[in-house]
């Protein structure tokens, strides 16, 4: 069993998701977007110990509010993050493009890696390699809770912008049908951006990439 809570923060409007256990109390945030102290307070008030910061991707809007989660830990959280998105991240995830100055928080310390699993409490989430968006980008993907966590690989009705460094159109294209499509129809997508979805929305729905 799981709990979700989604916040949407920050300049870009994106989404974090602080995720529990509610047994065991773990708790991970993935993409800690902006405004760390908010979600931070949302933990404290359940109880919930965040463990783990979990990372789609290393732009700026979805790390922005890790340093502040980071400060208010003894000990730090673990970062997790694909190695492809270490440089952007060591970058301050391209803020400066957009005339914001970051900290990025705690340095990455676990490696994602395509087929990898990632525990939370009795909980297990599996990770998947999905570049297009950025070239380390991945979406974590809970089978038996069907939901998927998918960053900003494809949103409702829509898909992640290639148009910045490490973007690429076929890739993401193929991300899409081969990592998203392929999950049951109604798993449930929590982007980046945006409104939940499910698989079985947008293939039949995404004017973008079609099924």
């Amino acid at each position: 069993m799981l709990e979700i809570i989604s916040f949407t923060l920050g300049p870009a409007q994106t989404n974090a998701y602080l995720v529990a256990d509610p047994e065991t109390k773990e708790a991970v945030v993935v993409d800690p977007s902006w405004d760390g102290h908010i979600i931070y307070k949302a933990a404290q008030e359940r109880g919930w110990r965040i463990g783990h910061l979990w990372y789609t991707h290393a732009h700026f809007d979805h790390i922005g509010g890790a340093a502040a989660i980071a400060d208010a830990m003894n000990p730090l959280p673990h970062v997790a993050l694909h190695p492809e998105d270490h440089v952007l991240w060591r970058a301050g995830g391209g803020a400066a493009v957009f005339g914001f100055d970051i900290d990025p928080g705690p340095e990455p310390t676990i490696d994602f890696v395509h087929g990898m699993k990632m525990k939370l409490g009795s909980n297990e989430f599996e990770v998947r390699f999905t570049p297009g968006h950025t070239r380390g980008h991945c979406v974590l993907y809970n089978e038996k809770e069907k939901i998927c966590f998918c960053g900003d690989l494809i949103f409702n009705e829509s898909v992640g912008r290639v148009d910045l460094p490490g973007g690429d159109w076929d890739a993401l294209e193929k991300s899409i049908r081969e990592q998203i499509y392929t999950m049951p129809d109604d798993t449930i997508l929590l982007s980046g951006h945006g409104p939940q979805t499910t698989v079985g929305h947008e293939k039949k729905n995404n004017p973008f990439v079609s099924e």
